[in-house]
């Protein structure tokens, strides 16, 4: 779908995406997690995954990171394949799960010193890089405190600056934001907003709808399957508001599925 309801200053051009989705689909056992996926992220956009718990959100992004293999379809970020070239892929994104592996016994500087030994940042590159997303965190002035000691908002805002110190083209995120306070959560946004602005892919689950309003584009997502991808507006178009559609698309699949299940 091709909307006219973007974020303010924002055109992203879809005719080049940076990630390409076809055809995805996973199975864990008997369980389908996601089922026939496709979808287009374009460099210098916010692309936002919303759903239900269980719906995918998470194996799907796991599959993008490169994390997992897909059953079946593709999966290209910068053209190259996800799968046949995992070593490559690695290099251009940044993968944020829900659960970020922050060690709570290092400092702040301790934890993006270690982050940027594992991603073989040059020595001449460091100071630099450290100073630029602690700054960009706000958390230059904690940069000796335990990440055990931090809050729950400064927590996420150091484990985006270590997922950053590489510089990567594809930014994936897996509810960054859960259970993080208001103000954070806000700020947290602003980050993702500038970076877009430097010309970033994002690909982000939210649990918060007010956060889908500020995607570029937002894909819902329940029972393994896509249910709608456009711009915010163009989703809430029939609806009072974002939540409201959301919630209409998800009752309709599940009346259909108990219809289509008891039908004689």
């Amino acid at each position: 779908m091709h909307g006219s309801d973007e974020p303010s200053g924002r055109n992203p051009d879809r005719n080049h995406p940076f990630l390409e989705v076809d055809s995805v689909s996973k199975r864990f056992g008997a369980i389908e997690a996601v089922s026939g996926v496709s979808l287009r992220v374009s460099e210098g956009a916010i692309y936002g995954l919303v759903g239900s718990d269980g719906a995918g959100k998470s194996t799907l992004l796991r599959m993008i990171a490169s994390m997992i293999r897909p059953d079946s379809g593709s999966i290209l970020i910068g053209g190259l394949d996800a799968v046949r070239r995992k070593t490559e892929i690695k290099e251009l994104i940044g993968y944020m799960p829900q659960r970020f592996g922050l060690y709570q016994d290092l400092t702040v500087k301790e934890n993006i010193d270690f982050f940027m030994d594992i991603f073989g940042v040059p020595d001449e590159e460091r100071k630099k890089r450290r100073e630029r997303y602690l700054g960009f965190s706000n958390l230059l002035p904690f940069v000796d405190r335990l990440a055990g000691n931090l809050s729950g908002g400064m927590k996420q805002k150091l484990g985006l600056a270590c997922v950053l110190v590489h510089e990567p083209r594809l930014l994936i995120l897996d509810e960054p934001t859960n259970g993080v306070d208001p103000v954070s959560r806000q700020e947290f946004w602003e980050m993702l907003a500038e970076m877009r602005g430097q010309g970033m892919s994002i690909m982000v689950s939210t649990s918060y709808i007010d956060e889908g309003e500020k995607c570029d584009l937002l894909a819902l997502m329940h029972r393994s399957r896509l249910l709608a991808c456009g711009a915010p507006g163009e989703i809430k178009a029939e609806y009072n508001d974002l939540e409201e559609a959301i919630i209409h698309r998800i009752e309709q699949v599940d009346k259909e599925l108990i219809h289509d299940r008891f039908r004689f």
